[in-house]
């Protein structure tokens, strides 16, 4: 009797718990919302722009997506004689320094790192070092595997020119997807993504993606660049962007605009889309606010909560309907939010994916919230933590 007694006493502050961090989540989320209403649509203005640009591209193996990369880089409409760009080539074992060098003609540099040493973060190497060569006020940086159009740089600049923020997150999103996969993955980053500008919008930035970042190289310096944060692989853009929040609140911005916009593929392995979300979650425990990584164990607990409830639900059918009305606020909550971020990106038909990647994204938010803080992960062939 006594056991039963403390069983339901358990079952009983489970329920409690589920039911406030479900409350706790919805309110999260309609932050997100509130965050992303409070970015303005940007429209840039008709101007001559004078800011010397330097966009940094660190490549590692990426022979066979580069070319075209380099291709949108010296295309952009931006004018020549401000734009500066650089590739750094990550010991690579393929061809990429060789495809870069062939540009060297049309104004591409090519800096390959000679590190003998083994390093954790050879990304942040390699940008730390094209920084101290690069001569522009403003550092953009991107990947050696993302497309974007002509006005791209140009939008990115005017943004810069009119706010003079000391650093700009632009959007990314995926495209060209060939699975269903591929599709459910744009959904979930065009999340990610609202959620950082979010965040921006609400002023108490929490992410970004550095496949689309740009800050004064004045600024990078006078947060120290990567001190402190170079020991860990990932983190170049996010951890930096905390650095630059600290430094100067309330001069952080999001470029919403769909001509900032660089493009990107999907994993197309679930190996390889985990060993990624495994390097973004890695960076987690080293957030300076601690009040994001409350909110980001609430979250965990909160999915956790749901496949708690599912299970007991076996056995006591109030705890999966529990775990039901969960998942149902869940999913209404973040219609309600991805609606307005797709939109944005003009990828509205992916929400009739909500409901499946909804489940899915339960599992996988409980297992990379493990994984991705517990030993090593695989990244551009080497294991890093």
């Amino acid at each position: 009797m006594c056991l039963n007694l403390i069983f339901l006493e358990i079952l009983s502050v489970i329920s409690y718990i589920s039911i406030f961090l479900t409350v706790l989540y919805l309110v999260v989320v309609l932050t997100f919302v509130k965050g992303w209403h409070k970015l303005v649509y940007f429209k840039p203005k008709d101007l001559v722009l004078n800011t010397k640009v330097s966009v940094l591209v660190a490549a590692r193996n990426e022979a066979g997506n580069i070319s075209k990369t380099i291709e949108d880089l010296i295309g952009q409409g931006y004018s020549k004689a401000l734009t500066e760009i650089i590739f750094i080539d990550d010991h690579s074992t393929d061809n990429t320094s060789e495809i870069i060098g062939s540009y060297a003609g049309r104004g591409v540099k090519l800096i390959q790192l000679n590190e003998d040493q083994p390093l954790n973060s050879y990304k942040k190497k390699a940008i730390q070092t094209a920084i101290a060569q690069a001569t522009g006020t403003l550092i953009v940086t991107t990947d050696a595997d993302c497309r974007m159009g002509k006005d791209w740089l140009a939008t990115i600049v005017s943004f810069y020119e009119e706010k003079k923020h000391k650093m700009i997150s632009s959007p990314v999103a995926y495209f060209e997807e060939k699975s269903f996969f591929e599709r459910a993955q744009t959904l979930e980053f065009l999340y990610l993504i609202g959620l950082g500008a979010s965040t921006i919008g609400n002023n108490k930035p929490s992410t970004c993606n550095g496949a689309n970042l740009a800050y004064e190289r004045e600024a990078f310096y006078e947060v120290g660049g990567f001190k402190g944060i170079d020991d860990l692989a990932s983190g170049d853009d996010e951890l930096l962007l905390h650095k630059m929040a600290a430094r100067y609140s309330g001069n952080i911005g999001f470029l919403k605009n769909e001509d900032a916009m660089v493009y990107t593929h999907p994993k197309a392995t679930l190996k390889e889309f985990i060993q990624q979300r495994k390097r973004w979650a890695s960076k987690s425990t080293r957030y300076k606010n601690k009040s994001i990584i409350v909110l980001g164990v609430c979250i965990w607990l909160f999915n956790l909560s749901i496949l708690v409830n599912a299970g007991i639900g076996m056995f006591a059918g109030f705890y999966f309907k529990l775990a039901l009305m969960q998942l149902l606020a869940k999913m209404l909550v973040e219609c309600l939010f991805l609606y307005d971020v797709t939109t944005f990106a003009r990828r509205k038909g992916l929400m009739v994916l909500l409901p499946v990647l909804n489940v899915l994204h339960i599992l996988y938010i409980v297992y990379i919230g493990i994984a991705g803080n517990t030993g090593k992960y695989n990244w551009k062939g080497r294991m890093v933590r």
